[in-house]
């Protein structure tokens, strides 16, 4: 994880790119029952976290295959899904759900990168933004378009080179 002035290469897209370091200690200190914090499913919602459930004043049954373990509060807007300890579709859901209320639109799912459409014009897309992605593995920025690109790129001038394909010629 970059800290917050590491962050600052990303200029104003910072906060739409990665959670401040604030918020991932805030996290990791927010208390968590492994066996009480669950995802419901529901007719309506799709699934539910049990805290909101507490506040609807009534009892919902659901059988065994309709309870979801959460993951702990650390994983919340994770920028990789694969690191999930519980990794469903609920899951998935949830942490896309909470990154795109933060404007966090890019997400990685092993290999893959997620996005979530905004709707709206975003600052993640200006040229220092561009800059401070070039150069750099996957690892060691935010999830975005740009480190896809950028990767197949320095892949593309350092890899090794392949036999012609058929599909070439």
């Amino acid at each position: 994880m970059s800290s917050d002035s590491e962050m600052a290469i990303f200029g104003e897209a910072a906060p739409y790119l990665r959670k401040s370091e604030k918020e991932r200690i805030e996290a990791q200190n927010k208390p968590f029952d492994a066996k009480s914090s669950v995802f419901v499913v529901h007719a309506k919602e799709s699934y539910m976290t049990n805290m909101v459930l507490s506040f609807l004043w009534q009892t919902l049954t659901v059988k065994d295959d309709q309870i979801f373990s959460m993951n702990p509060p650390k994983y919340d807007k994770i920028e990789d899904m694969a690191m999930m300890t519980h990794l469903h579709e609920p899951a998935v859901l949830y942490n896309l759900k909470e990154r795109y209320a933060a404007w966090m639109i890019y997400t990685y799912s092993g290999l893959f990168c997620v996005t979530v459409n905004p709707y709206k014009w975003l600052p993640v897309y200006n040229p220092e933004v561009v800059l401070a992605y070039r150069g750099k593995k996957r690892q060691e920025a935010p999830p975005h378009i740009f480190s896809i690109s950028d990767n197949a790129y320095q892949f593309m001038l350092t890899g090794p080179v392949l036999p012609p394909s058929q599909s070439w010629e």
